[in-house]
């Protein structure tokens, strides 16, 4: 599926980041009030790269039905995971192909997809087995009545989905996987207790800067920046991806000396960002995910999930308090999006040493929303 934007494409020309962050000016104020920009996104960004579907607990068993939706209400599209008798789990279309009907609407266990609407049916594998009063109908059926399939891939227990991606789901968190495989992601417990959502009044791409770099944490976040040493925050750049590390101070909860870094100092926490608006925050207990969902131009909601992996490290160092983190947090987003439509406000400058994750995501943004989403090697835009 190609999708297009061309009357938006020429609002995003005027939005390009220079390779050189030490020369680079940050996107202008005018960015985050373009509806059009705000439009082209929809498209060029969310539509082109991988979602966030969830974890895959309610379709681990065969017969399994789950409904999904594609990151709603910006792209909101009704999708169906399916695991079939022989376990094959397949994402697909939740919307049937005689009148739009939706086809599943809680997850449930069964051998059939049966339209509630006129009883159109289909197997685990989306192909149309049977429709009531066709029998006058020519070239009946096709392809065209088989559920369509998605772009779907699964990583520790969670599945994503895209539209139509620029890249396959490893270049954008095989990094990830690679640098977390000893920690057994998939293993982690769900826990819906510590899970939340939060509103927040700002554009989306406020919300990824302010994650995208340790440079406030002294300002903003005192009782964190107890726990960690933001001196020694690092940053390092991916193709697709973004990872901070932070380390911790003398004392405080550190992962064990399996996973330390250069130097043999003590990891806080990893908190890794997939472009363009997911979160994986690993600490000593487990992962935090934040799920960042563009509503309107001017609000987003952030979904966070939690998966413990080790109970005995829960509310201790830079995993603690995260709920009074994420007001802090808002608060401060919610300022800047006042703030950035200020008529004295143009656009900034990056810090070369501590904004390097905002720089490499404003260069993607605009890559993606005005070209083909391709950038160098990481090497060269380091």
């Amino acid at each position: 599926m190609t999708s297009t934007v061309e009357p938006s494409l020429s609002a995003m020309a005027a939005y390009c980041t220079d390779p050189r962050i030490e020369v680079a000016t940050t996107l202008p104020g005018s960015y985050y009030a373009d509806a059009a920009a705000w439009l082209a996104a929809k498209e060029r960004v969310f539509a082109r790269t991988w979602q966030w579907l969830g974890d895959l607990r309610d379709v681990r068993d065969a017969r399994s039905l789950s409904p999904r939706t594609l990151l709603a209400p910006l792209l909101d599209e009704p999708l169906i995971l399916t695991r079939d008798g022989a376990g094959t789990l397949r994402c697909m279309s939740n919307v049937c192909t005689h009148r739009g009907n939706i086809l599943v609407r809680e997850a449930c266990n069964a051998d059939t997809i049966r339209c509630g609407y006129h009883s159109r049916r289909f197997d685990l594998a989306g192909r149309m087995t049977f429709m009531p009063d066709f029998e006058l109908a020519r070239n009946f059926p096709t392809s065209a009545d088989d559920l369509r399939h998605v772009p779907f891939r699964t990583w520790a227990g969670h599945g994503f989905a895209s539209v139509d991606p620029i890249a396959p789901l490893e270049d954008f968190i095989g990094d990830v996987a690679r640098s977390t495989a000893s920690m057994r992601v998939a293993a982690f417990d769900a826990a819906p207790s510590r899970s939340r959502d939060y509103s927040i009044a700002a554009h989306w791409a406020l919300y990824v800067e302010n994650y995208l770099e340790g440079f406030h944490i002294p300002f903003v976040h005192r009782e964190l920046g107890e726990a960690i040493d933001p001196g020694s925050y690092d940053t390092t750049l991916f193709r697709y991806a973004v990872l901070q590390t932070a380390h911790a101070r003398k004392g405080e909860a550190a992962f064990d000396g399996s996973r330390r870094v250069a130097q043999g100092r003590p990891v806080a926490a990893y908190y890794w960002w997939i472009f363009p608006n997911l979160m994986l925050n690993f600490y000593p207990w487990g992962l935090s995910i934040n799920h960042v969902v563009p509503e309107a131009i001017d609000r987003t909601r952030v979904l966070f999930r939690s998966y413990v992996g080790d109970a005995s490290m829960l509310d201790v160092g830079a995993g603690a308090g995260l709920d009074r983190v994420e007001a802090e947090d808002e608060a401060i987003v919610e300022a800047v999006q006042r703030g950035v439509r200020s008529r004295y406000y143009g656009a900034g400058r990056y810090s070369p040493t501590r904004e390097r994750g905002v720089h490499h995501f404003h260069r993607l943004l605009t890559h993606f929303a005005g070209d083909d989403g391709l950038l160098p090697p990481p090497d060269v835009i380091a």
